[in-house]
């Protein structure tokens, strides 16, 4: 995971995106910032647009799904 934090960022999250994003466009993935049983999820192409947040075991459901575990 990359971490990305803004300075501006009003919620005071810090966010990462996988490093399997694509490189040569980096504004073109997902990006995720976690709290206390909480992950938030934005599009890293508007980062002040509409978020999705999950519990943490929820999350971690879907990332075994996805990764086929």
């Amino acid at each position: 995971m990359n971490r990305r934090s803004h300075a501006d960022e009003p919620d005071g999250l810090v966010w990462f995106r996988s490093s399997y994003s694509d490189t040569s466009n980096p504004n073109d993935c997902v990006e995720i910032a976690g709290t206390a049983g909480t992950v938030h999820i934005r599009d890293s192409k508007n980062v002040a647009g509409p978020r999705l947040s999950v519990a943490a075991e929820s999350w971690a459901g879907f990332v075994a799904y996805a990764s086929g575990r």
